[in-house]
């Protein structure tokens, strides 16, 4: 049981700090101002990170990799650790399967971002519209919703764009528990 708070405790961390830097590189890729409450909180927690990386790794593409880079190291960290400790041997010997688990816990944590994202806008649009938080996360949600929108239609002026958007979102999570599922006897 003591090991099992310890993995919640890690994996807890991990998918934070991963989730700020993924959040990061989104607002860079959607070029959004920094300068409003959320994007300074991001700033102030991941700077650690990225501003000794972008020295090392260039944005390319208009993408900023110097973010993205430590969400996947750190979650892939942790994919490593948590095999070798319940599993055994040595950690390198997992390093393979971590790095591939690490992609796919980014897919899987970017997932979950977005369906966060959708569920704080529609909260927001109800409550608070005018929110200092309301036009940042309309900005990262726009790219899933639109598509959505042009689809769906509004219903006596009820967006159901978000609803949707979370179901897509829990069968991609739903799709990704099966991938993990699948490659885990395969890599081992």
């Amino acid at each position: 049981m003591l090991l099992q708070i310890l993995f919640f405790l890690i994996d807890t961390l991990a998918s934070f700090f991963a989730g700020l830097m993924l959040l990061r590189f989104l607002m860079q890729l959607r070029r959004l101002s920094f300068a409003h409450p959320l994007g300074q909180f991001i700033v102030k927690l991941t700077n650690w990170a990225v501003l000794p990386l972008r020295r090392v790794v260039p944005g390319v593409g208009g993408y900023d990799w110097a973010s993205l880079l430590p969400a996947w190291i750190i979650l892939a960290a942790v994919q490593g650790l948590q095999l070798g400790l319940v599993l055994g041997g040595d950690v390198l010997r997992w390093l393979p399967a971590a790095a591939l688990f690490g992609v796919l816990e980014l897919i899987h944590l970017t997932v979950v971002v977005f369906l966060a994202l959708v569920l704080v806008q529609a909260i927001l649009s109800w409550v608070n519209p005018y929110s200092p938080l309301a036009r940042p996360v309309a900005e990262l949600t726009q790219p899933i919703l639109a598509p959505l929108q042009r689809i769906i239609p509004t219903i006596s002026g009820i967006d159901l764009s978000p609803l949707a958007a979370l179901l897509i979102g829990q069968v991609l999570l739903m799709l990704l528990t099966g991938v993990r599922a699948g490659l885990l006897p395969v890599l081992l």
